[in-house]
């Protein structure tokens, strides 16, 4: 179905709830949390240039 909403995986969820709460912790305040439907990836912007990028699989990487 072309017209679907894509959703995170569970394991992005937990590894985004995870790097949202250490982020929050160390006072970095978080700016955007979204998710692209595209790239199925979640991007997290915290501060001013902390920005994280977190793949279906659960993995995650500083973006550059």
């Amino acid at each position: 179905m072309s017209g679907s909403i894509k959703i995170p995986t569970v394991a992005q969820l937990k590894t985004c709830f995870d790097l949202c709460q250490r982020l929050t912790l160390m006072y970095r305040s978080l700016s955007i949390v979204c998710f692209d439907e595209k790239s199925r990836s979640i991007f997290i912007l915290a501060g001013d240039e902390t920005e994280i990028l977190i793949y279906p699989d659960g993995q995650w990487r500083f973006q550059k």
